[in-house]
């Protein structure tokens, strides 16, 4: 028998998670109200409607895309930097990791105090992406391939054509796999960023539901959430499709 495809598997556990959630939902979570149904869920994100999510949305993913843009040039650039100059590589790694390894809520109201507008929420989607998308840059600036680096050394070849010539395209698939994982996680840094102090987004907008007590809106605003961050992940892991055709599956 001919085997059903990937998708289909997909799409089978999520309609029995939502079947599994409605029923729930209406049985044991009925009386606390904690977990509401997702028939309920919708329900409220259709009342609430665009002019309620529009605003709010724009500001998280301005936020998220500026976090995203300048963590993944400053992963990139320090990626180089590692590769042409070794002698850096343990100094600039160790702030990779420190910079990674900061806890978030600890960091925001610090930056919160130094900064204005959405600067600080900026920052924390930064510090959210750098090291994750420098290790997948630098493994594969490090994977590229020994005989075509060796060839360009005999030919006279420098460190800089080695980087433009042959790295810099061996490094796109695990640069892309970084990339995919940076993008929701540029989204939480602007969220969480958004919880320590903002105007607008969908932070703010989580925390006005929970303090009204708005258990549905709460949970409609954290799928739209979800969502955005899916998206996001899908578009970069597509983008990285059409640009790396080469690549194996695998490294994808």
């Amino acid at each position: 028998m001919r085997r059903p495809p990937q998708w289909a598997f997909g799409t089978a556990g999520l309609l029995t998670l939502l079947v599994a959630w409605e029923i729930l939902g209406r049985t044991a979570f009925a009386d606390s109200r904690a977990v509401p149904p997702p028939t309920a869920v919708l329900g409220q994100l259709h009342d609430d409607g665009f002019g309620f999510y529009l605003p709010n949305v724009e500001t998280t993913l301005r936020e998220a895309g500026l976090g995203w843009l300048w963590g993944n040039a400053i992963a990139i650039v320090l990626a180089v930097a590692l590769v042409q100059v070794p002698l850096l590589e343990q100094a600039l790694l160790r702030l990779a990791l420190v910079s990674y390894c900061l806890p978030v809520i600890a960091i925001g109201p610090v930056l919160a105090v130094l900064f204005s507008d959405d600067t600080p929420k900026v920052i924390l989607a930064a510090l959210s992406v750098i090291f994750t998308t420098l290790v997948g840059a630098l493994v594969g600036l490090r994977g590229a391939d020994r005989t075509s680096l060796d060839l360009i050394r005999a030919y006279g070849g420098g460190r800089w054509t080695q980087l433009w010539r042959v790295r810099l395209r061996a490094c796109l698939p695990s640069l892309f796999a970084g990339l995919r994982i940076a993008a929701p996680a540029a989204m939480l840094g602007a969220i969480i960023g958004e919880y320590l102090g903002a105007e607008s987004g969908l932070g703010v907008a989580m925390i006005n539901s929970q303090q009204s007590l708005a258990v549905e809106r709460t949970w409609g605003i954290a799928l739209v959430a979800t969502a955005l961050s899916g998206a996001a992940y899908g578009l970069t892991a597509l983008v990285g499709r059409l640009l790396t055709p080469w690549a194996p599956r695998a490294a994808r």
